[in-house]
């Protein structure tokens, strides 16, 4: 009898042991982006202080600022299951524009000298019109005439930085209005970059979270021909979903031009590669259905944090990037292995 009662209460220590380490387990998962952040700030503290210092610390946001914004519509895009290749040639197409438009009356190469000066909501809404029209030609091409996300898009990003060049003949645009450089400043100790990515985590929260857009997008993501039964305009929300991307764009290359002071040719080459990256690392998965904004915004943080913590402690900036590779693969080996034991 007592043996008995011995076993039982071992096998109940046993099952709330056992309970314990599996909600561990799953609080890791949630927020183990999180801790990772929190320990790679540590380290690089520890090795460099002056990475704490008020002013290193804006500078780690506003870097992360641009891919960022971008982030944030590749989030979109990734939760349906898809990919987009073009929004690095997007943002310069559309910074490039909006340069153009945006240049003081008195620039020695200007683009549209019968023009004059124009007011920068001109060139706002041109980068913000021609971001969003491109993104939605590839969620056309996309929704339309079934070629995969990652063709239409590698497509779009050799046309684009084509238009780009044409545009410019090679050349950069620089001499830009007082209103463009405005948007890389700062307010106070704020950089005015940290507080339109502020801005646009926001936005996009509430539609991912509070709208039947967002709804949309994990329904297709988590399963297309489900969500086509269930009533959902798969053709409509693709095209919807590669237009705001396209639109995040606009807002980085504004961010970007005014951080900067100018916009060539070959900008934002590669970042594509490092929003998708931000948003792999924030755990947003490639096999559709699953993202969230938080983790876009922490992931282009971690990216953020290491790049500026490499650079103070003297990393070659080639080293920079193995390390960002290495990352990538193991945030996808990671988002696989998670995703073979939930099947």
């Amino acid at each position: 009898m007592a043996e008995d009662t011995k076993k039982i209460k071992d096998n109940k220590e046993k099952s709330e042991r056992d309970e314990k380490i599996e909600r561990y387990i799953e609080l890791l998962k949630k927020y183990g982006i999180i801790v990772a952040l929190i320990l790679l700030v540590v380290v690089i503290s520890v090795a460099e202080p002056k990475f704490l210092s008020p002013k290193n610390l804006f500078n780690v946001l506003a870097q992360s600022a641009i891919y960022g914004i971008m982030a944030l519509g590749l989030t979109f895009v990734i939760i349906s299951k898809g990919i987009d290749l073009s929004v690095g040639s997007l943002l310069a197409f559309a910074g490039i524009v909006a340069a153009s438009l945006g240049q003081v009356s008195t620039a020695t190469t200007k683009y549209f000298p019968s023009l004059g000066e124009l007011p920068v909501l001109v060139p706002i809404l041109a980068a913000l019109i021609i971001g969003a029209l491109l993104g939605a030609v590839n969620g056309g091409l996309i929704a339309f005439t079934g070629i995969p996300a990652f063709i239409a898009t590698l497509g779009m990003m050799t046309i684009a930085r084509g238009f780009t060049l044409m545009y410019t003949g090679g050349k950069p645009v620089s001499q830009l209005i007082p209103g463009i450089k405005f948007l890389g400043d700062k307010i106070g100790p704020i950089p005015i970059p940290v507080i339109i990515y502020g801005l646009m985590i926001f936005i996009t929260w509430i539609l991912l979270n509070h709208t039947s857009f967002g709804k949309n997008i994990y329904a297709i993501g988590g399963n297309i021909k489900a969500a086509e039964v269930s009533g959902v305009n798969v053709k409509k929300n693709l095209v919807m979903i590669y237009a705001f991307a396209g639109l995040t764009c606009g807002v980085a290359a504004l961010v970007f031009a005014g951080r900067v002071g100018s916009v060539h040719p070959g900008a934002a080459l590669g970042y594509e590669l490092t929003a998708i990256a931000a948003t792999t690392i924030g755990g947003t998965s490639h096999t559709g259905g699953i993202g969230t904004v938080w983790g876009a915004v922490v992931g282009a943080l971690i990216l953020s944090v290491l790049r500026n913590g490499l650079t103070l402690l003297g990393v070659q900036a080639y080293w920079q990037q193995i390390v960002e590779g290495v990352i990538i693969i193991v945030a996808v080996i990671i988002d696989m292995r998670k995703n073979a034991k939930k099947k």
